[in-house]
């Protein structure tokens, strides 16, 4: 299995990356002793202006050939974190790569949005970019607490 985040921005130095990275290190050693692999930040940027279409040929580009693809868009389905622990786990055990895809400000293309095997939301809310992959990585990590059978998941 392969997991990768592909993301529109770069993150710079300051909290959000500090985050970030914090939440991808936890996962990494919570997650590794069940099965999962370290997750490949992928961060692509529309140099060109081209917009959303633009950013949808980068991600598509950067998503792994034959990967379950999985896109934060806020109408996608709203999980609890042990739906998406289980969903992950799922996809582990079935020796599925992932791409958890992540749109530039103005969100994700249709045409990429409804290729997408799974939509995910954080809420009915519009999140900034920037913070959805801190929260994005902040699930990751929570999930494979839970599958792991942690306390840090509390309900």
């Amino acid at each position: 299995m392969k997991l990768a985040l592909c993301a529109v921005g770069r993150l710079r130095s300051g909290p959000e990356r500090d985050l970030v990275d914090d939440y991808l290190t936890r996962f990494e050693r919570t997650g590794k002793p069940l099965g999962f692999p370290s997750v490949q930040l992928i961060e692509v940027e529309d140099r060109k202006g081209g917009g959303m279409e633009a950013e949808a040929d980068l991600l598509a580009r950067a998503t792994p050939a034959g990967a379950v693809v999985a896109v934060l868009d806020e109408r996608g389905r709203t999980l609890s974190s042990p739906e998406f622990a289980d969903q992950l786990g799922r996809w582990r055990d079935g020796g599925r790569d992932v791409a958890l895809l992540i749109g530039g400000a103005d969100g994700l293309a249709p045409r990429l949005r409804d290729r997408a095997d799974l939509a995910l939301s954080f809420g009915r809310m519009v999140w900034p970019h920037m913070l959805v992959r801190v929260m994005l990585a902040e699930q990751l990590y929570r999930a494979a607490t839970i599958l792991a059978g942690s306390p840090y998941h509390r309900v």
